[in-house]
């Protein structure tokens, strides 16, 4: 009876042992095809197949425009109701009365509100390839604010034809009555609104791992696919990126709420991971989304804030210019432009609307130059992304044709 069992365990093990190599070739071989796949449609950008690359966005753009119009009229009410508030704002906007300046002032708001939550959503979108729009727009925005509360001795700036315009009130301030505080406030608005613009970004990998766990479906999103990759080789886990990503994934998993504060509130490359762990692991809407928006809009807006308000105060930018004009043999050559370019400024702020020239400064062209660039590559970013996403169905469809056949 033992030497039967013996005999019927051994046949077993050896089925088992079978299988598992079985499954691993397949494995093994999913993955290569996967690789290659990837490796395919990354070749597809406007650099290297411009045509093809236009071809599959067009074709992508198409589909997306088919399904968001599907989907809104799933939510036909809602979209009716969106509608009615229109119409209802529309016409309280074209009458005459003494309403309007209260309609134009929240016209005003509403617009400067959303030019900076649509930045700060084109900074955070995107996994982490977004448009780093604190450094092109928000960061200098703060500075010329700082500088000019310094030069003008007062924050309160007359409106219009700020903030497209910065002009010194009349009779100044009182020296000295400048604070880092007074210009936190006359920032405030625009900084939240780009924090909560970045918290927004986030969501994207939320919902796409959300979907992902509630279906039980493979994802369509590589990032998933390393993340799942990652958790499995958690233990055998060695460089110090995967230990970092690791370490924001526990974090978020077993504290929580507060996990996710934390992650948030300070300067973190890795905090996109945090979007698709807690997707994954299925965390409540409020509690990650609430957590974001406190901690970038709040916690870490006013972080970023004080720091560039510190840089560009007075006493600290004078003493950026003296030591510049300290390095030895092009400290002299550099200290000249930086000196002009506030001299230029300085002198804007006093003369504005008498038609005094400001000179052309070769630091704001490289600057404006910067900026196209930037704004170029991102829209290059956008096309060649959508392209992909088009051939990633073109391949998912090829596969699946094939498992039919």
């Amino acid at each position: 009876m033992a030497g039967n069992g013996a005999s019927c365990e051994q046949p077993q093990k050896r089925v088992g042992a079978k299988d598992k190599h079985n499954g691993n070739s397949t494995d093994s071989s999913i993955r290569e095809r996967r690789q290659k796949d990837k490796e395919e449609r990354l070749s597809l950008v406007l650099w290297r197949r411009p045509i093809t690359t236009l071809h599959y966005f067009f074709l992508e753009t198409l589909i997306k425009l088919k399904e968001w119009t599907l989907k809104l009229w799933r939510r036909r009410g809602t979209v009716l109701l969106f509608l009615v508030v229109s119409s209802i704002f529309s016409i309280a906007y074209s009458t005459e009365g003494t309403h309007q300046k209260y309609v134009q002032y929240l016209e005003k708001k509403f617009l400067w509100c959303a030019y900076w939550v649509g930045l700060g959503i084109l900074s955070s979108v995107g996994l982490g390839t977004g448009l780093h729009t604190f450094l092109l727009y928000l960061g200098p925005h703060i500075a010329s604010v700082t500088l000019a509360a310094y030069e003008c001795g007062s924050t309160d700036f007359p409106e219009p034809p700020y903030p497209d315009q910065i002009v010194c009130p009349q009779g100044g301030g009182v020296e000295g009555s400048i604070s880092l505080w007074s210009i936190m406030s006359k920032v405030r608005l625009e900084a939240c609104m780009w924090g909560a613009g970045t918290a927004i970004g986030e969501l994207p990998p939320y919902f796409m791992a959300r979907a992902a766990r509630q279906s039980g479906a493979d994802p369509d999103d590589e990032d998933y696919e390393e993340f799942e990759e990652m958790l499995e080789q958690a233990e055998t886990a060695q460089d110090f990126v995967t230990r970092a990503k690791l370490g924001v994934q526990n974090m978020v998993q077993r504290v929580g709420f507060f996990g996710i504060l934390a992650c948030a509130s300070i300067p973190n490359p890795l905090f996109d991971l945090a979007g698709i762990t807690c997707g994954h692991f299925l965390v409540p809407f409020w509690t990650f989304f609430g957590a974001t928006l406190i901690g970038k809009a709040i916690i870490k807006m006013h972080i970023q804030k004080l720091f560039v308000i510190i840089t560009f105060s007075k006493h600290i930018v004078e003493q950026m210019v003296s030591l510049i004009g300290s390095v030895p043999k092009v400290g002299p050559s550099l200290q000249k432009p930086f000196s002009e370019y506030l001299e230029a400024q300085r002198s804007k702020l006093h003369h504005a609307g008498e038609g005094t020239p400001a000179g052309e400064n070769w630091l704001s062209w490289i600057f404006e130059k910067v900026v196209v660039v930037m704004v170029c590559y991102f829209v290059c970013s956008i096309v060649n992304s959508m392209a992909q996403s088009y051939a990633k169905r073109l391949q998912l469809q090829k596969h699946s044709e094939e498992k039919t056949k």
